[in-house]
């Protein structure tokens, strides 16, 4: 083996790449900062929720999500912890957003399921779940809000394994609850830490180290009044319990669970140290040639997002790239397949939420940025070898529909520029109705949500000020084939419009008229996405 394959294995064993996933309002960013805080990314952690905190969360980095203290794009965040290479993909939570929370998954090696301690597992955790189960993603769980009275961990665990049908086991254990929360017992490592201090969560706690067996003297005393329940929950999970196999979780089969407090930050070092030995390291990806092995193959990567306006002072674009196999090298050529051309790997950078900086190399697990000039597109893949394809990024047909007025006609011009970058960025997409022209596009969305975040960036970004006027439609269609443009003409309840490829695109105001269209027509094929390579299904 030559120095430089071992020194290529070095560095992908010693990579991590994640993704956080949740329901709204489970503490996802909050969690994402507390790991950079821990990680020595940032000194204090901010505030996600207070608009007029001194500090921001990190990963919310749009002028829109300080304001509503909401996520509403996926942020890449990267730092060096105890010898681990640690990429963090923060993702949306709301249902909105969840196209591009789908996408950012596809460049994730694991994911970490957040879950409420009060609330349990949500519908949205359990459609990313899911998700994450069809793509083969191992997922380690936070129960979170240990801070605040929440459901008994038993039943939590029931619920998990019940309801997302995964066997789940305890890495630690709480201690206490609600105001009485101060620590955790690590089963793995038989001991009892208990955390202090920490500045409202800030900055780091301190945490106090007790070893022994749960039952004995000193954890016992350390554990004061609280002692005979939690021996007797851990007593009952060294009995009846999934005993903890890294072989079943790099499958899939079983989940590690972790207990905390992202807000006040007890919990969140035990999770983040046990998390990145347990965590899969980069692995092989499949393709149209079959696995590539990361330690083997030439350099390939892929594009996953593309995000406008990261500069605003540069108005630039920068498409985020997953290195999945050899080395990156800045300045060096490798092929874009998709149009294949021979481009040159030149303006990388290393991502932090916003900021940027130069880099050179990189390994496979790695996040990187790339100077877009116009030529990337969501799900493109970057090989030396430019033979093969990686496995398609999702998409998914909108179900929110509205049609663009712009009051300023000098404006039409910053209108079509905005529209075109935010649609490529997938963001929204984009259509045009053949009977109107491009005068008034319409735009299609997974939820509404997405409009005001469109609107707030055209304004603030392209100084486009617009009207969206909802149109009554919830389904889309691609037709594929040929097809009889007679079959839609008088339809009240349908229209055909195209996408901003030119490909034609059936709207329709109720999933019943679909039912109909397929059964009367059974010459058109209606599909819910305009590519063959999806996910078999999606929830």
């Amino acid at each position: 083996m030559s120095a430089e394959t071992k020194q290529l294995s070095r560095e992908i064993e010693r990579r991590r790449t994640f993704a956080i996933i949740s329901h709204p309002d489970a503490g996802k960013t909050t969690l994402t900062e507390k790991l950079l805080l821990y990680g020595g990314a940032i000194r204090q952690a901010g505030a996600v929720r207070a608009r007029r905190a001194a500090r921001h969360a990190t990963s919310d980095w749009l002028e829109l999500e300080k304001q509503r203290g909401i996520s509403v794009s996926s942020s890449v965040m990267t730092f060096e912890h105890d010898g681990f290479r640690v990429n963090i993909l923060d993702t949306p939570g709301h249902h909105d957003f969840s196209e591009d929370t789908y996408r950012t998954l596809a460049a994730a090696d694991s994911a970490v399921m957040l879950i409420d301690a009060a609330k349990g597992v949500e519908p949205q955790t359990r459609k990313l779940f899911h998700v994450c189960r069809m793509r083969g993603i191992p997922i380690f769980t936070f129960v979170n809000k240990m801070d605040r009275q929440g459901r008994d961990p038993l039943e939590l665990m029931t619920e998990i394994e019940e309801v997302l049908g995964i066997h789940a086991t305890p890495v630690n254990w709480p201690v206490g609850a609600g105001a009485d929360f101060k620590g955790v017992y690590d089963r793995l490592q038989k001991r009892l830490l208990l955390f202090h201090g920490g500045d409202h969560g800030s900055t780091q706690v301190e945490r106090e180290i007790i070893d022994g067996e749960p039952g004995s003297g000193p954890v016992r005393e350390a554990l004061g009044p609280l002692a005979d329940e939690i021996i007797d929950s851990l007593e009952l999970l060294e009995g009846a319990g999934e005993n903890l196999d890294p072989a079943k979780v790099r499958a899939g089969e079983l989940t590690p669970m972790f207990f905390g407090s992202a807000l006040t930050n007890f919990g969140v070092l035990p999770f983040l140290e046990s998390f990145l030995e347990l965590a899969p390291v980069p692995y092989a990806r499949p393709s149209s040639k079959g696995p590539i092995d990361p330690a083997v193959n030439p350099f390939s990567a892929f594009v996953f997002k593309i995000q406008a306006n990261m500069d605003p002072d540069h108005r630039d674009r920068v498409a985020f790239v997953r290195v999945c196999s050899g080395v990156f090298r800045k300045g060096e050529s490798t092929t874009h397949v998709p149009s294949a051309k021979k481009i040159r790997l030149a303006n990388s950078t290393l991502l932090m939420a916003r900021d940027r900086s130069s880099v050179d190399e990189a390994y496979p697990g790695d996040v990187i940025g790339l100077f877009d000039p116009g030529i990337f597109r969501i799900g493109d893949t970057l090989s030396d070898e430019g033979d093969f394809t990686y496995e398609g990024i999702p998409s998914f047909p909108p179900e929110h529909f509205v049609r663009v007025r712009v009051a300023e006609v000098l404006r039409r011009k910053s209108l079509e520029k905005g529209l075109l970058q935010l649609t490529q960025e997938g963001l929204v997409q984009l259509f045009k109705d053949p009977d109107s022209g491009s005068a008034a596009p319409i735009l299609g969305a997974i939820g509404p949500l997405q409009f005001d975040v469109l609107k707030f960036r055209m304004e603030a970004e392209y100084k486009v000020e617009m009207r969206l006027d909802p149109l009554p439609y919830t389904v889309a269609r691609w037709i594929r084939g040929t097809y009889d443009p007679e079959t839609f003409r008088y339809a009240s309840n349908a229209r055909v419009v195209e996408d901003r490829e030119g490909r034609k695109v059936l709207l329709l105001e109720r999933i019943y008229s679909l039912n109909h269209y397929e059964q009367n027509h059974p010459e058109l094929e209606l599909a819910e996405t305009p590519f063959d390579h999806q996910f078999d299904q999606v929830p």
